[in-house]
């Protein structure tokens, strides 16, 4: 009889050659401690981390879970060579590096360049018994339809791949990519948000105490992104104009927004406690934030001045570290849905759903789309238009289930 294991459990079993396969039920703190692992990677269409297997990977791997038990799935002993297809391929890490250059000289974002490189990496290794230079449309077009038949991905992911295999042969293989045929494409849903109405939203937000449910209220007061929120610096926020300045959100693009007016004297209150530590940093020698490339380099004192810290920074400083980073995502993540849950919130909300709720509380009290879409930071006004399907417009239908039936005479 089968036999699984409980999701609660940490499984490793062998993966690729050379990768052990870690099945990891999610918690921040087992992420925390698995971003800790050395040649740890995330594999997004499988859900799984892997690691590299080496003779001490089963030992590292106990004493960084410890004294939580892994059970691994078969003894783990140390890999023989690997065949030369498999072996390190030069000329496939240069390619690499080629397309990261070019993904740097376009300054797009971090996720963004681990994202393309990840799929071109998995492109190749797939195809591993060609050269670089034969592969084409028909390998590209066999490796998409694995992924939806195969791997199941969602449509989203199967058109980040494609985007990235494009970028990858025009910019590492200098060549364009034609059109890919016979393709079986992951279907779009077509899935409306979940918003929160107003006494939920107030409901959740008294579950929260401290720097997170500043946050929160910042993610519903201004529609700001998780990321967005958790990487806001002294000087983005403007109090005599009531708003905040997003640097670089998505698509590497500047925006005004909301600074709401209700959170101002708690925000206030914060902003002290963290000169306070702030001050304590500096007088340790600390005090250093990261700053964008250009300026560390021209004015190197930028990071230990006050506009430049974190509004919410890390509590403790990692050793070695010049300086705090901001709070990590996780933890306003497991804030909110520990609040959620504590509410009674049947929703499946999320962080990101404060940010739906925002936009669809600003249309039912009769803003215009084209200034919803200004603070939310959309290309176009039709993303901004899936909120109008679930606002709120007045008295709902009535069921015909719910009229009286007529009297008998």
């Amino acid at each position: 009889m089968d036999q699984r294991v409980p999701a609660t459990r940490i499984r490793v079993r062998p993966g690729d050659p050379g990768r052990l396969i870690v099945e990891l039920p999610y918690s921040p703190e087992r992420v925390a401690a698995i971003k800790t692992v050395p040649g740890r990677r995330w594999h997004p269409d499988g859900r799984y981390w892997s690691v590299p297997h080496t003779p001490n990977m089963p030992r590292l791997l106990a004493t960084t879970f410890a004294p939580e038990p892994v059970e691994f799935a078969a003894p783990l002993t140390p890999q023989p060579e690997r065949a030369a297809a498999d072996s390190p391929d030069p000329r496939r890490n240069l390619l690499l590096d080629r397309a990261r250059a070019a993904l740097r000289a376009r300054h797009l974002s971090p996720r963004t360049e681990e994202a393309y490189l990840g799929w071109a990496s998995r492109f190749l290794r797939e195809c591993r018994a060609q050269p670089p230079q034969a592969l084409g449309e028909e390998e590209v077009g066999c490796f998409l339809t694995a992924l939806a038949v195969e791997a199941r991905v969602s449509a989203s992911t199967q058109n980040q791949a494609l985007n990235a295999l494009v970028f990858f042969f025009r910019e590492a293989l200098g060549r364009r990519l034609g059109f890919v045929k016979g393709v079986v494409r992951a279907k779009m849903p077509k899935r409306l948000p979940v918003v929160l109405d107003r006494n939920e939203v107030g409901k959740i937000l008294s579950h929260m105490n401290g720097p997170t449910r500043l946050m929160a209220i910042l993610l519903y007061g201004g529609g700001l992104r998780l990321l967005e929120c958790c990487r806001l610096r002294i000087k983005d926020l403007d109090f005599p104009a009531h708003s905040i300045v997003v640097r670089e959100g998505k698509g590497e693009k500047d925006r005004w927004t909301i600074l709401p007016a209700s959170a101002r004297r708690e925000l206030l209150g914060h902003l002290a406690s963290v000169r306070r530590q702030h001050e304590q940093d500096l007088a340790q020698g600390l005090g250093s934030v990261a700053v964008p490339g250009a300026i560390a380099g021209q004015e190197p004192a930028t990071s230990k001045e006050w506009g430049w810290q974190w509004v919410f920074p890390s509590p403790s400083v990692r050793a070695g570290a010049r300086g705090r980073r901001h709070l990590h995502k996780t933890v306003l993540q497991r804030a909110f849905r520990e609040a959620r849950l504590k509410a009674g919130i049947a929703k499946p909300a999320s962080c990101h759903t404060l940010r739906h709720s925002f936009a669809t509380h600003l249309l039912e009290d009769g803003y215009d789309i084209r200034r919803v879409q200004e603070l939310l930071g959309h290309r176009s006004a039709s993303t901004t238009m899936i909120y109008v399907h679930v606002m709120n417009t007045g008295a709902p239908a009535r069921s015909p289930a719910d009229k009286p039936e007529a009297k008998e005479e």
